[in-house]
Formats: C-alpha cells, sequence, structure tokens
C-alpha cells in the first residue's frame, strides 16, 4: 500500500510539490516544476519529512498524521484488488512502451495446474510469476517488472 505512486498522490495532497516549489530558489524554474512534478522526488519528499519528524519527535507525534495522510489509500488498498497488470500498463504508457505476457511453462496435471509467465518489456524480460491460474503468474510477473522498472529510475 505504501508504493511509490501511493506516497506522490499523498504527498500532492499535502501540498509538497507546492512547497518545493516555493521553497526551491536554488534551482533554475523550469527544472523546479518539472521536479515539483515528479512522482520519484514527491514519493521521497515525503518520505524524507516524515523520516525526519519520526526522527525528531518519535513515533506517538507522528502516528495520528500519517495514519491520516494515508487513509484515503488505506481504505483505496481495503476495498480494491491490486491489480499490478493494469498499473504496469499504465507505467508502461507514460513511457511509450508495451508489455506482453508469455507463458514459459506449465506443470502438472490439469485439475492442478501451475503456470509460469514472464512480463516482455519490448522484448526484455523484466518479471517472472507463478501461479495456479495464468493470470496470478502474469500478476506476479507485472509486479516484478513495476519493480525493475523503479530500480532503474534514475535518481533525481
Amino acid at each position: 500500500m505504501v508504493s511509490r505512486r501511493a506516497c506522490a498522490l499523498v504527498a500532492q495532497e499535502l501540498g509538497l510539490g507546492a512547497e518545493l516549489l516555493e521553497r526551491g530558489a536554488a534551482a533554475q524554474p523550469e527544472e523546479l516544476t518539472r521536479l515539483a512534478q515528479n512522482r520519484n522526488v514527491l514519493a521521497a519528499l515525503l518520505e524524507a519529512a516524515l523520516a525526519a519528524i519520526f526522527l525528531e519527535q518519535g513515533f506517538e507525534a507522528v502516528e495520528e498524521a500519517i495514519v491520516a495522510a494515508f487513509r484515503g489509500q488505506m481504505e483505496y488498498a481495503a476495498t480494491h484488488s491490486v491489480d499490478y497488470k493494469t498499473e504496469l500498463q499504465e507505467e508502461l504508457a507514460r513511457i511509450r512502451k508495451q508489455v506482453v505476457y508469455t507463458v514459459l511453462e506449465t506443470v502438472g496435471p490439469a485439475h492442478d495446474r501451475r503456470f509460469t509467465c514472464a512480463a516482455l518489456i519490448d522484448g526484455e524480460q523484466r518479471g517472472v510469476g507463478a501461479g495456479s491460474t495464468k493470470k496470478e503468474a502474469e500478476q506476479e510477473a507485472a509486479l516484478q517488472a513495476l519493480e525493475s522498472l523503479a530500480a532503474e529510475e534514475p535518481p533525481v
């Protein structure tokens, strides 16, 4: 639930991007605007702010504010199933790439099959998942692909 996406949404709701624009006088205006809208930067700002408050004030001082800030994300997570395939598709659309899922292996009798699937992004295998259904294996592969994309994003 506390993903980069969720942290960026909470950061936006708290106005951290606007704070960055207001207080980032040392950066060029165009660069500052880009940074204030960047999901990774917003998520990092939120994480840094929460960590600083936690270290300075302790858990009890921040617990209620953190729960309040993430309440919408928690309610969404509790009422919606996580669809990593859709999340991956949306992420890839932003960078003009596509994903294709392929079955790598099917084992077991018809009543007890196990599937292994791969998520290929522009022909490169970026995630592998296993499950008792193709959908389950593809979801796991999509999660791994999302994690691999997040790991390669350059620091800003």
